[in-house]
């Protein structure tokens, strides 16, 4: 029995279906069936803008499903977040997410020390003797960029305090997170 229907069809892939027609993958009627109207959705390495709106997102929907009223996101996590190529795209960065929404504290803000040693660019084995590989040059610099990323979060980006915290001067604080490209989290706790 025929029935008449009236529906939109969306596909997405990740890849090039020109290329999969011509190496013969890929259908071509079904590939012309398809692309009636393209639409490119770059990944997100090529649209880092779009991450404070996504992990606003993806954290009210964790806060909803763990019952945890997570308070949102630190700019200094935001800026790790933005910093990251995101090799697995917008699922990389929910998952990230959710990792980060399982360890913090109810009413809490994600800070950079919730986020996975990958996003903060900490080597694998850096901060746990034994399984260091590498050059302790970038140890160094890994566990240092982890320390200020930290105090800065804890601090609400207030230089000053950070520094005190951290038992340097307020101006090699600075010299620090120039060499680092770091930036104060402006406006978080």
């Amino acid at each position: 029995e025929s029935r008449k229907v009236d529906f939109r069809l969306l596909a997405a892939t990740n890849k090039d279906l020109d290329a999969e027609v011509r190496a013969g993958r890929f259908r071509q009627d079904l590939y012309f069936r398809l692309r009636v109207f393209p639409i490119r959705l770059p990944p997100l390495r090529e649209r880092h803008e779009d991450i404070p709106a996504l992990a606003q997102h993806f954290l009210s929907r964790f806060s909803r499903e763990m019952g945890k009223g997570i308070a949102g996101i630190t700019a200094a996590a935001l800026d790790l977040l933005a910093g990251y190529p995101f090799p697995g795209n917008v699922r990389e960065l929910e998952n990230e997410l959710e990792r980060a929404a399982n360890l913090v504290e109810p009413e809490g803000w994600i800070t950079p020390e919730l986020l996975s040693d990958r996003i903060r660019g900490v080597p694998p084995g850096a901060g746990r003797p034994g399984e260091r590989e590498g050059r302790l040059k970038e140890a160094v610099e890994a566990v240092e960029q982890r320390l200020i990323h930290e105090a800065l979060a804890r601090h609400g980006g207030n230089v000053s305090e950070a520094a005190r915290s951290l038992g340097i001067s307020r101006q090699w604080l600075i010299k620090k997170m120039t060499r680092y490209k770091m930036r104060p989290a402006r406006g978080s706790p």
